[in-house]
């Protein structure tokens, strides 16, 4: 059975230079996922178009995601754990960032949660590899760790790749291409890295990751 791969962007989406981009050019039966507007993170409605993404596919999905995509593919996959291959979570946003409204910033009111509370923390039933840097400025390596734990995937430290997107220098992308079809031999080996179980990881949560009782 054929696999689709569906890529998904953060926030402002992926330009024709990004290595999100690239993968598309690379990979048969890649496609991007539709449906977004990448100027408006709203969870949900990014969701509902990865989920919408899924449902169309023939066959398995792998997702390839990038920044707050990667919440969104994220929660969309606990949720369609039967149809989904794999995920390659690249550069995840701190769900601390934005609010069910958007992204948060000084007009933000204060007493909105953020996202934390709708990301899942248990495991997604896929292979799951998070990518992440030591000097992401929408997330912190310690977090981006909390986050592949939870969802059962294995975390690979890239060292100091900044965002990894065009700015800091990620357009085309070997390394990364080589660790999604890494990711898709090792398909077979579930668990990939899991540490299972909701209350180790709640437990586990770094104290501003976690919302008021």
């Amino acid at each position: 059975m054929q696999h689709t791969t569906l890529i998904v962007p953060g926030f402002r989406g992926s330009g024709p230079a990004h290595w999100q981009t690239w993968f598309e050019a690379q990979l048969p039966n890649a496609r991007r996922v539709s449906g977004i507007d990448w100027e408006q993170p709203v969870l949900p409605h990014w969701a509902q178009a990865v989920r919408d993404g899924i449902d169309r596919a023939s066959g398995p999905v792998w997702l390839v995601a990038h920044s707050f995509g990667c919440l969104a593919a994220a929660l969309a996959a606990s949720q369609r754990r039967e149809r989904v291959a794999g995920l390659l979570l690249v550069a995840p946003a701190d769900p601390q960032r934005f609010t069910a409204q958007g992204l948060r910033n000084a007009d933000t009111v204060p007493e909105l949660p953020s996202l934390a509370h709708w990301i899942p923390r248990s495991p997604l039933g896929a292979p799951c590899l998070v990518v992440a840097s030591t000097n992401d400025p929408w997330v912190r390596l310690s977090s981006a760790a909390y986050w592949a734990q939870c969802w059962g995937g294995q975390l690979e430290n890239i060292g100091a790749a900044g965002h990894i997107n065009v700015d800091s220098g990620h357009g085309p992308w070997p390394q990364g291409l080589a660790l999604f079809k890494t990711l898709q031999a090792a398909q077979g080996d579930l668990p990939l890295g899991a540490i299972t179980g909701l209350d180790r990881c709640r437990d586990k949560l770094p104290l501003q990751h976690r919302e008021p009782a």
